[in-house]
């Protein structure tokens, strides 16, 4: 009947976003890049790019709002820290700021040019198997040190982590890989790097998403080829899993590193690069 074919229809419109919503809160905080994960799958499924530009950023505000939910008691010690101006409170404020900095002003300048690169499945798989490299000579070079917390870090380290992190803006290089090992570098524990990628996150996708939605009218208006409905329902299930990952992602690294994410970057990457060039 068409009432069970326009349902049936209608979950296969919704089954897409959700399907790439949980690829989101599996990678976002991983350091294989999450973006490029949604970009070559799309590529592999033979959807249109610039169709899913604006949901590949927007559902990853899924991804975020599982950070603020996972740390949210840190997050509300430091808010009251704050308001009673705290040196701890003001110091894990002043990082997240500085680091967020270059990344808002470079992403503003050069955005167009970002733009063209998120519809390159070759930049993404290349960008994999570079990254994953770096990775693995970072491991061997770089000793774990001491986690000591996110308000320790110096105001260098901080715009230093920054600047690394706006090389996540090539699609494929994973902004959580990027401050991760650019922390690492820089003498930051595991831990504490791998957290301080998560609170800088919050600032960064945020800002990110809302300069995607203000900047396509047809999306505020309703009349965008992926609607609000496949956005929510790819940020739910963005969300939902992210929460799983984060907390295990961190008790991981602490013990094991990155190496194995290394290999896995290098291993997808090659894959795609065979795929992509073999067409």
């Amino acid at each position: 009947s068409a009432p069970r074919l326009v349902m049936g229809a209608r979950m296969n419109d919704l089954l897409t976003p959700a399907l790439l919503g949980i690829l989101e809160g599996l990678t976002e905080f991983l350091p294989i890049s999450s973006t490029g994960h949604l970009i070559l799958a799309q590529s592999i499924f033979g959807y249109d790019p610039g169709e899913w530009a604006q949901f590949n950023i927007v559902i990853q505000l899924g991804a975020i709002m599982a950070v603020v939910v996972a740390y949210r008691q840190l997050f509300w010690m430091m808010g009251v820290g704050l308001l009673r101006r705290e040196t701890r409170a003001l110091l894990f404020v002043r990082n997240i700021l500085l680091a967020f900095l270059p990344a808002a002003v470079i992403g503003l300048l050069a955005k167009d040019a970002i733009d063209v690169m998120l519809g390159s499945p070759l930049v993404v798989a290349s960008a994999l198997v570079i990254g994953g490299i770096a990775i693995l000579v970072l491991e061997k070079v770089v000793k774990p040190k001491e986690d000591t917390g996110v308000e320790s870090l110096s105001w260098r380290m901080a715009i230093g982590v920054g600047l690394v992190q706006c090389l996540a803006m090539i699609p494929g290089t994973s902004r959580s890989g990027a401050t991760i090992m650019g922390a690492l570098a820089m003498g930051v524990g595991r831990k504490t790097a791998a957290e301080f990628s998560f609170f800088l996150a919050v600032p960064t996708m945020l800002g990110a998403a809302t300069v995607k939605i203000l900047d396509d009218p047809a999306l505020l208006a309703g009349e965008a080829a992926i609607g609000w409905d496949q956005i929510l329902v790819g940020f739910i299930a963005a969300f939902l899993v992210a929460l799983l990952v984060i907390r295990a992602f961190v008790a991981y690294v602490s013990r094991y590193g990155f190496a194995p994410f290394a290999w896995y970057r290098i291993v997808v990457g090659g894959a795609a690069l065979v795929w992509l060039l073999s067409r």
